[in-house]
């Protein structure tokens, strides 16, 4: 059960929730008209009518993703390369000491940490951390 707001609570930073129950029917029409806009804040804003000043932000909020398409080039990649059974193979025969190091491990494994690199600059990329043209 809710307590209802109190004089201290009014003085906390933190505002108080509230919460709406809707048909999955009537939150798809809502998220519709909003577009790109937060769900939470549309709602405000037909709400109040745009009469209340914008809410101050927390300074960690997330970017909104710059690139779709370096973002959809990286899970792409991610789903053809077998990255994650690789590497556990290359744990298990390294932890059991029967890792040989020969040209073909060495080159798999400089094949790896290039595929790396590559997802983390097309990630990057994706969320507005480096333009495409770097």
């Amino acid at each position: 059960m809710r307590t209802p707001p109190t004089k201290s609570r009014k003085n906390n930073k933190i505002p108080v929730p509230f919460s709406l129950r809707l048909t999955f029917e009537e939150r798809a029409a809502l998220e519709q008209e909003a577009g790109d806009e937060p769900l939470g804040a549309y709602i405000r804003k037909k709400l109040l009518g745009g009469k209340r000043k914008p809410r101050r932000r927390r300074s960690r909020t997330r970017k909104p993703l710059k690139d779709e398409k370096a973002l959809g080039e990286l899970l792409g990649k991610l789903g053809e390369s077998r990255l994650a059974s690789n590497v556990n193979q290359l744990a298990k025969a390294a932890n059991s000491g029967s890792l040989p190091v020969t040209p073909d491990t060495e080159k798999a494994l400089q094949n790896a940490c290039d595929d790396v690199r590559a997802m983390r600059m097309l990630l990057m990329q994706a969320l507005g951390y480096y333009s495409s043209e770097v």
